[in-house]
């Protein structure tokens, strides 16, 4: 048995809900796909250079892509992004797929979010963004059998109560922590980009990366913060240690 390809024998019996860097990945495919439609209607546009079928191409356009998601997640249990990365978006109530109205309802929230909807990953029981606690879904691997160690988390285990700080106290905590972190990030910005930058009149090749890498540096922070922030493991709210 080779390692890291096959699953336990105690993951294969319960879901395997998916890593973010297996969501990640179909989330780039399902990117990929919706910049091939885009460039493909407006090279067709260019193309027949007619007002009305413009108009037509781009109504059409824009309904497939606001709908690609719901549809095949709601009939088919995900894109193709997930479809081609083994996962599949799941109804907590029924074990089935989503519903239309919960799959639109995912999309919205995603959008609105953005990657913000992911920080909250580690901190939940099934690896869960905002979007999936809020419609209550989950996304799984669709076939155990092709998944690698590596792409998955069984259930967490919820740390003991007797032990773990009152749950206000942790998400006060964790605010505190996300609030310091942004006025650092924020300084950092002051102290490292560009004047012209900072104005909004206009920002450099090497502000432009500044920027991707503090942003992405945030993100990150923040998934970590809330995370152990959840579990107890942030100085201000530290859950106490078994006794002995």
């Amino acid at each position: 048995m080779s390692v890291g390809t096959t699953v336990p024998p105690v993951a294969a019996s319960s879901p395997l809900y998916a890593r973010f860097s297996r969501r990640f990945r179909g989330i780039f495919i399902d990117w990929a796909i919706t910049l091939i439609v885009i460039f493909g209607a407006l090279l067709v546009a260019s193309t027949v250079a007619t007002d009305t079928l413009s108009r037509a191409l781009g109504i059409v356009v824009i309904a497939v892509l606001l709908l690609y998601e719901p549809i095949l997640v709601s009939f088919t249990g995900g894109t193709v992004g997930h479809h081609l990365t083994n996962l599949r978006v799941v109804d907590d109530a029924t074990g089935g797929n989503v519903g239309f109205p919960k799959a639109c309802a995912r999309l919205l929230l995603k959008s609105l979010l953005g990657w913000y909807s992911f920080v909250i990953l580690a901190a939940t029981r099934r690896n869960q963004a905002i979007h999936d606690l809020v419609t209550r879904s989950t996304v799984q691997i669709r076939d155990p059998a092709k998944a690698r160690s590596g792409q998955f988390v069984t259930e967490r285990a919820e740390p003991a109560a007797a032990r773990m700080p009152a749950r206000w106290e942790r998400v006060l905590t964790i605010c505190v922590y996300l609030v310091l972190l942004f006025l650092a990030s924020a300084g950092a910005a002051v102290i490292l980009e560009s004047g012209p930058c900072l104005d909004g009149s206009h920002c450099s090749g090497a502000d432009r990366i500044f920027e991707l890498a503090l942003d992405t540096a945030v993100l990150l922070l923040m998934a970590v913060i809330i995370a152990a922030g959840w579990r107890g493991k942030l100085f201000g709210a530290r859950a106490r240690r078994a006794s002995r």
